[in-house]
């Protein structure tokens, strides 16, 4: 395994910043320091003066498409897109085709990625109206959490059985993640617009469509079960205002039920629908500024968790289709953390609290074992981010599958330069080391 010694770099860690020195051997984190390294190093050294080194970042939420979608990404592609962005660990999404409702099914994600993904992983076991038995046969200790769609989106994975409902909560071993969109609200604003302005319908009426209230009636419905099963709930992409009031300030240990922000909710605002139309049409939709300015604040006041992306990749040619046809959500992992990264350029956070978002806070939340944070004695996910070197989104380096962003055009100030996952140097540079492949999350449960 390689020995490596970053130097000269400011490291980002647990809320502080440090220019010092990370010393990596047999792909673990042997130990880190302030100032100069002084001393003998057999091994290669990397210089990172003036750049910032990092965790790096688990995102627990995507969608790679694999299997029944690979048209759209697979493991292989997506991951690959991911550690080019400084994603070192993702947790999957189980509405694939055939869905990961069972455990068999389950287990053969993992066996793709096992032979083909390029950064750490973990899957989700799908919840569905009549799988509590194989909900119940989880192991928590090498399967991040159950997926609930409480309303619909992208595959038929709804769960509206409430017996079903309060038996998942109530009985999961693992951690409840949830996506939450009341479907009565839902399908009766469909109904009206449709009735209304037929096939004239525009992306600009998804938020209208998929409401502040949907998303919030649900949430609140979530929260309540969690609260009287004393359940694990972990609410994903939540995208209103209105939703934050059920969450509170508590330190993240201590809580039970938590939340996410995805990046595409921190950036956008529904007068981006105008010139992005479906490329920005996500479950749920991206709102008004007014909820996207209280996302970012919920980010710095303790009732915004983390931050994910809900990287769900579907053909230009698919999201180009008129409103009812074109599906929803949009690739992300190659520029989530440049675009969090900017935002801390204009502002919004701290680098220290894009770190704490983005690295900390899933590896406290999901328990993944031993990454997360840079500490002896925890594995090498390193990423080194030029915080200087400005670039555009261009077709020629979007590594997506699909070939496309939302971010297309927009200028960078930040870029990865440099990902380590497990010790070894994956990418840099541009270039990604096609012979490493991850490994499965484990958590202490």
């Amino acid at each position: 395994m390689s020995n490596l010694l970053i130097c000269g770099g400011r490291i980002v860690n647990e809320g502080h910043s440090f220019t010092g020195w990370l010393h990596v051997c047999n792909g673990r984190i042997v130990a880190l320091g302030e100032g100069e390294w002084r001393g003998p190093f057999d091994g290669r050294r990397i210089d990172a003066d003036g750049k910032i080194v990092m965790p790096g970042v688990i995102d627990d939420q995507v969608h790679f498409r694999e299997p029944g979608m690979t048209y759209k990404g697979n493991i292989r592609s997506e991951s690959l897109a991911a550690v080019a962005g400084g994603v070192t660990s993702y947790m999957e999404m189980p509405n694939t085709k055939p869905a990961a409702t069972t455990l068999d099914l389950l287990e053969q994600k993992y066996e793709i990625a096992a032979r083909d993904s390029a950064a750490n992983y973990s899957f989700y076991l799908g919840a569905a109206n009549d799988n509590i038995r194989e909900i119940t046969h989880l192991d928590p200790r090498s399967v991040c959490g159950v997926k609930l769609f409480m309303g619909s989106s992208t595959g038929n994975m709804l769960v509206d059985d409430e017996r079903t409902l309060a038996a998942i909560f109530a009985e999961s071993p693992v951690l409840v993640a949830t996506h939450c969109e009341d479907e009565a609200a839902v399908r009766a604003n469909t109904e009206k617009f449709k009735k209304k302005y037929g096939d004239a319908v525009t992306a600009a009426m998804h938020p209208l469509i998929r409401s502040d209230e949907a998303c919030y009636r649900s949430t609140a419905r979530a929260v309540e079960l969690a609260d009287r099963y004393g359940s694990n709930l972990h609410v994903l992409h939540v995208s209103t205002a209105h939703e934050l009031t059920l969450f509170d300030t508590k330190p993240l240990e201590e809580k039970k039920i938590t939340n996410e922000v995805c990046v595409h909710h921190l950036w956008f605002s529904d007068a981006d629908y105008a010139r992005k139309g479906n490329l920005i049409k996500w479950n749920p939709a991206v709102k008004t500024a007014a909820d996207r300015d209280a996302l970012r604040e919920g980010l710095c006041n303790g009732r915004v968790d983390m931050v994910a992306t809900d990287h769900a990749p579907h053909t230009l040619e698919e999201k180009q289709k008129p409103y009812w046809q074109a599906p929803s959500g949009g690739p992300l992992v190659q520029h989530s953390l440049v675009a969090m990264l900017e935002l801390a350029r204009q502002g919004v956070l701290t680098v220290e609290k894009v770190v704490e978002k983005m690295c900390h806070a899933p590896a406290t939340r999901f328990a993944v074992r031993d990454r997360g944070f840079l500490r002896p004695g925890y594995h090498a996910d390193i990423v080194i981010v030029d915080p200087e070197a400005s670039w555009v989104v261009a077709p020629e380096n979007i590594r997506y599958l699909c070939g496309w962003s939302p971010f297309e055009g927009v200028q960078f100030s930040a870029q990865v330069v440099c990902t380590i996952i497990n010790g070894r140097v994956v990418y840099e540079n541009g270039q990604i080391d096609p012979d490493f492949r991850g490994d499965r999350l484990e958590f202490n449960r």
